[in-house]
């Protein structure tokens, strides 16, 4: 430019720095906003898929509860260090989980019948959704001396709570996830 002072072009320089630098800000600041808005997608698509696949292995009633956790009705919870489950298909219910409680009529005779351990073909099984998300599964064993009712409350993101019930002992309840 002709005609324009040192001054000017001090001012006209630090302008433009500071131009440069706004956009630089308003650039970081889109890129960060996209970034954290594409990882709730993410985050929020991986939790739909889980839930899709939990509700997938209820509906076609094939799937293990694997329990880390045994809380009875008396006492702590407990910290299980053995793999204990409960498998579920079409046909069959298998369980295979300790039993921390009382005893109300004869005492167990085999090893068996410590636990809650049993294989049983004949049961009924009914599933109601929660409010929130989630399941409510009602399995109703026919011919297993020690249990009455199992209710597995099952969370979309594949956590779950199974409580067993008997006539002959007090209730128990373990909590863990059904297996991948």
């Amino acid at each position: 430019m002709i005609g324009a002072t040192p001054a000017f072009n001090i001012f006209k320089t630090l302008a433009m720095k500071i131009l440069v630098k706004i956009y630089a800000i308003i650039i970081a600041t889109v890129c960060v906003t996209t970034t954290v808005s594409a990882q709730q997608t993410t985050k929020q698509a991986k939790a739909a898929a889980k839930a899709t696949a939990v509700k997938g292995k209820i509906d076609a009633q094939t799937y293990t509860f694997n329990a880390e956790y045994a809380l009875p009705m008396h006492g702590g919870q407990k910290y299980l260090t053995s793999d204990y489950d409960l498998r579920i298909t079409k046909d069959s219910v298998i369980a295979y989980l300790p039993y921390f409680g009382r005893v109300y009529m004869t005492a167990p005779v085999t090893p068996e019948e410590n636990g809650i351990m049993f294989t049983s073909t004949k049961f009924s099984y009914k599933v109601a959704p929660k409010k929130k998300g989630g399941w409510i599964i009602t399995i109703t064993p026919a011919n297993v001396k020690y249990v009455a009712k199992l209710m597995l409350d099952v969370s979309p993101n594949g956590s779950a709570s199974l409580s067993a019930t008997s006539n002959y002992r007090d209730e128990i309840t373990f909590t863990g996830s059904m297996k991948e």
